[in-house]
């Protein structure tokens, strides 16, 4: 009789997460797509994969935004966002999927635009929206229309970009686009509109009846023909999505080439150990120690990390490596327990200590002087606490190392593995650090705190009182407990992090390597200081 192996943690998590990318790749399901192709026109998965080079690996960010919401009704928010190459550039692709509610916009259809809006400022990268959206979707208005965040700020990027930034925007209108979305493609450099199935109007011919009227059709009104010959608003009119993508790859081969980089760059050496490896190396119980060494060795270039203070303060890796030939500097967490300073008692792993924290600090600001991308490998469950630490000045320590974190100028590009808690998950480059790319293992869990912990901050005095007592917690105690718990680890998942563009991506074993190159590969299409959403030139 063969013996069934259970499968680990990480593969049962990633076999979860693929089921679940392949029912949200099908939009709106196999009907919508079939209207779609009535109507003559290609669905936005299938325009992308026209659009990018063949054979090339493309990295979609927010797959999973807003998944568990709507009722499951807006699959990736109605929108796809990729990070590919268009004739060996590397470029940023909004498309809206019109197979979901026309590709109507709902509110985190605005926040995964303007992420990616980002993604191409901060990097300089050409940014190509494949437009076909009905505009706001009306019954959730609130949270699309006002605001700081709202889609004005998606215009507000178009014109930072054309005014200042000189990032390249292309824009093809292959459906409907009404309304203040229309902006979108009038706020770019490029408009492309296809025959026949495209229009482009601030008002539809329905809106304009009732408004003025006056009858009219779509076609007439804001049709490909209308918008080139006519308002002159557009400057290329195709017959169809295969034209129409086929002319943009042609524009984007016409563009500049990209600055030269100062990053050193050496040809590409295959990890030490295949990315099967990693679904052996990840323990069963997220808690437990494992080799980061080894984790690293799956995806990092042949010769793995060439670490810097290797032998102090080892609960941090600090040191040198390659991905697909660039150098970065690689900050990870160790996992493992690691001897104490004589006569102190053993550092456990994944804690940052204050010479941790003076160690990664010094270790940042050299890769800054020496403009060199930084990867932190994030399984940290926070900054120690207790007397000892607090006397060591581990509060002086870790602002040191935030402030180095915050202020370097070179991409910034974060993996968490397991734990991302506490203000550790700050210092290791947290999302409101604006790092460049975001991504995290199936395994990932990312909270103030796991849910034992929460526990015991919630309900520990309680408990202390009762243990003195000599009394057990009672029926309903203990079930307020459990929903604690409960709470904490369905918030904790890698994937309720990603429905809300807490992470760019869930990225697997497999793929991890490919998204770290690509991510690399178009952080070093500029050397202009990546902070914040975007750097002005001077003005």
């Amino acid at each position: 009789m063969t013996e069934t192996k259970t499968p680990s943690r990480l593969r049962k998590l990633t076999n979860d997460y693929l089921r679940l990318e392949h029912k949200l790749k099908l939009g709106g399901g196999p009907e919508k797509i079939d209207r779609i192709h009535k109507q003559g026109k290609l669905t936005a998965r299938e325009r992308i994969e026209k659009l990018l080079d063949p054979d090339g690996f493309c990295q979609e960010i927010g797959l999973l935004v807003a998944f568990d919401e709507y009722d499951g009704q807006a699959p990736a928010a109605a929108v796809v966002t990729v990070v590919g190459k268009v004739n060996g550039r590397e470029c940023v692709v909004v498309a809206n999927d019109a197979t979901i509610k026309a590709g109507a916009w709902y509110p985190e259809t605005i926040k995964k635009i303007l992420r990616a809006q980002e993604i191409a400022m901060r990097n300089h990268v050409p940014i190509i929206y494949l437009v076909d959206s009905a505009g706001v979707n009306l019954p959730y208005q609130g949270g699309v229309f006002p605001g700081q965040y709202g889609a004005a700020r998606i215009f507000y990027y178009n014109s930072i970009m054309r005014r200042y930034l000189k990032v390249p925007q292309i824009a093809a209108v292959m459906g409907m686009c009404v309304a203040g979305g229309a902006y979108l493609p009038a706020l770019s450099d490029v408009i492309l509109m296809v025959e026949g199935t495209s229009f482009m109007g601030l008002g539809g011919a329905n809106l304009v009846k009732g408004a003025t009227g006056q009858t009219i059709d779509n076609e007439t009104l804001g049709g490909a023909m209308t918008h080139n010959a006519i308002s002159g608003v557009a400057h290329y009119r195709t017959k169809d999505d295969a034209e129409c993508l086929a002319k943009i790859r042609e524009l984007v081969g016409e563009m500049p080439e990209k600055e030269r980089s100062r990053v050193s760059l050496e040809e590409s050496r295959q990890p030490m150990a295949s990315s099967d490896r990693l679904y052996e190396l990840l323990p069963e119980d997220h808690r437990a120690p494992y080799d980061m060494h080894a984790v690293l060795d799956t995806f990092l270039d042949e010769g793995g990390v060439d670490e810097f203070q290797a032998d102090f303060a080892k609960e941090m890796i600090c040191g040198m490596a390659r991905i697909g030939g660039i150098l970065v500097g690689v900050i990870a967490n160790s996992r493992g327990m690691s001897k104490g300073k004589p006569g102190e008692p053993p550092r456990f792993g994944g804690i940052v200590y204050t010479e941790s924290a003076e160690k990664t600090a010094y270790f940042i600001e050299n890769c800054d002087r020496h403009d060199t991308p930084l990867l932190f490998v994030q399984d940290v469950s926070g900054f120690m606490v207790g007397a000892e630490a607090e006397h060591s000045g581990i509060i002086r320590a870790g602002a040191r190392f935030v402030e180095a974190m915050a202020t370097a100028k070179v991409p910034k590009i974060v993996l968490t593995v397991n734990h991302a808690s506490g203000a550790g998950y700050y210092a290791m480059a947290g999302q409101g650090f604006d790092p460049d790319f975001i991504f995290s293992l199936p395994t990932g869990r990312m909270g103030v705190m796991e849910g034992d912990s929460a526990v015991q901050a919630i309900f520990g005095t309680q408990l202390e009182k009762l243990k003195k007592e000599g009394t057990e917690p009672d029926e309903k105690l203990l079930v307020e407990m459990e929903k604690v718990r409960e709470t904490y680890d369905r918030e904790l998942d890698a994937k309720h992090a990603a429905a809300r563009g807490l992470v760019d991506a869930i990225v697997t074993p497999e793929n991890l390597r490919e998204s770290l190159i690509l991510c690399l590969q178009t952080c070093l299409n500029t050397s202009r200081p990546h902070i914040g959403p975007f750097v002005l030139p001077q003005i």
